[in-house]
């Protein structure tokens, strides 16, 4: 059989066994999948060997790129000791260690582990209604979230979430919460500063907690980027005020730092750049540097006290079978590993520099609209596109080697932060081809 039977054949048989993702999949009737053999760096490579720079890190997971040879020996080396335990009535070193250094790291501590981001949003609200039960104040178990935001597609997720595509067929099945102003700042009018759009959505924030902080457990923030909306991106003095307001209030304050953290937007958590800590934070995505599945909760000691009793309905009632599991927790050892040893917040400061210097072509093109760019993520709107500009761009990028998903009319970098500058003139490039035929 030769090598495009081959290919075929896989093919079908994914389409006839897999339910792909955030998918249509009566579209694959045109649109064909790609088979990916293997991964190098920031490339994926097709069974044809094909390459494809992977500009969105396979959905903002990949930090370091394929391939990476400290993680893997850290996976393989764990694999001769112990692949998993339940972590009800056990422990074990790599999630003593993880946990540690994640406590020392955030200021917060007592993580909580589960298995991905839509889990880690599931436990923070649910740990922040319980909080409040287990103060005696039962009736404070609804949250307040962003305009556009979102926060996973489970359904406590799902109530938190402003992103009409996930949340509407699966409406009668959630909790109805209350929405806020975004502080968006590509909502700035004629003089103003994303610092007057931050203050403005303050204002309908302090209005909604005014009116309902007695029935409300918790804020939860997207902090800086907004990342399904578009990259909306904000000022950091949103999340300050936030904090002072969820504490006049007496509400907690979640930061989903799913997407955000580990040096995405520039420090090693988005909240640091407002001089924060939330009351529980959420992790995932590059926390394993993308190789295995893990998610994390830590709180604060207030918090945790709450929980601390002789009652077992006192206890935090949520479990996860593969809570912890130690192949991701060493995976996610060696993720910090690779933050230290390497410097890799400094270098990425002195990288997002040059790599804005590299992208400015497209940053004056008069079809793009509001370029910005938060630490390693640059977004752009296109002008005047088709409904389908999203496909039509994402199947023109492809045909110049690179990996794009649009959000609509938003097109995003967000690149393992392996990417050399040639690398980066490279994607400029494509990119530029690929509008082109879009246009």
């Amino acid at each position: 059989m030769d090598q495009n039977a081959q290919n075929q054949t896989w093919l079908n048989r994914s389409l006839a066994a897999v339910w792909h993702p955030c998918t249509q999949m009566k579209r694959h009737e045109t649109l064909p999948l790609i088979p990916i053999a293997r991964g190098d760096g920031v490339w994926l490579y097709d069974m044809d060997g094909h390459r494809y720079l992977d500009a969105v890190s396979s959905w903002w997971v990949n930090l370091f790129g394929h391939n990476q040879p400290r993680i893997k020996a850290a996976i393989t080396a764990q694999m001769d000791q112990l692949e998993h335990v339940m972590l009800a009535g056990f422990t074990h070193q790599p999630v003593v260690e993880l946990s540690e250094q994640l406590a020392e790291l955030t200021g917060l501590g007592h993580a909580f582990y589960g298995s991905d981001g839509a889990s880690a949003t599931e436990i923070a609200l649910k740990m922040a209604a319980h909080y409040w039960r287990n103060l005696g104040l039962p009736e404070k178990n609804r949250f307040i979230y962003l305009q556009d935001s979102y926060h996973g597609e489970t359904m406590g997720a799902l109530s938190v979430t402003d992103v009409p595509i996930f949340r509407t067929a699966y409406a009668p099945l959630v909790r109805e919460n209350f929405a806020v102003q975004s502080p968006d700042s590509r909502q700035a009018q004629g003089e103003q500063t994303a610092e007057d759009v931050a203050l403005c959505a303050l204002q309908d924030l302090e209005r909604v907690l005014t009116a309902h902080h007695s029935e409300i457990a918790a804020l939860i923030v997207e902090p800086l980027v907004q990342g399904a909306a578009g990259m909306a991106m904000y000022h950091p003095i949103y999340l300050a005020q936030a904090r002072i307001l969820c504490d006049q209030y007496n509400v907690l304050l979640i930061a989903d730092e799913i997407a955000v953290g580990f040096g995405r937007t520039g420090t090693m958590f988005a909240c640091e750049q407002a001089g924060i800590k939330p009351d529980l934070l959420c992790l995932s995505k590059g926390i394993t540097g993308g190789y295995l599945p893990l998610a994390a909760v830590l709180c604060s000691e207030a918090v945790y006290t709450a929980f601390y009793a002789d009652e077992t309905a006192k206890a935090f009632l949520h479990s996860h079978s593969y809570t912890g599991n130690a192949l991701a927790c060493a995976a996610a050892l060696a993720t910090l590993a690779i933050f230290k040893d390497d410097d890799v917040i400094a270098v990425n400061r002195e990288k997002s520099a040059r790599f804005s210097e590299i992208f400015a072509p497209l940053a004056q093109h008069p079809r793009i609209q509001n370029w910005r760019q938060c630490g390693m993520i640059w977004a752009f709107e296109i002008s005047d596109v088709s409904p389908n500009f999203a496909t039509e761009c994402f199947v023109a990028a492809l045909k110049e080697e690179i990996l794009l998903r649009p959000i609509g009319n938003t097109l995003y970098f967000m690149p393992p932060y392996t990417m050399t500058d040639a690398e980066a003139q490279f994607l400029l490039a494509g990119t530029l081809n690929a509008l082109e035929k879009c246009w």
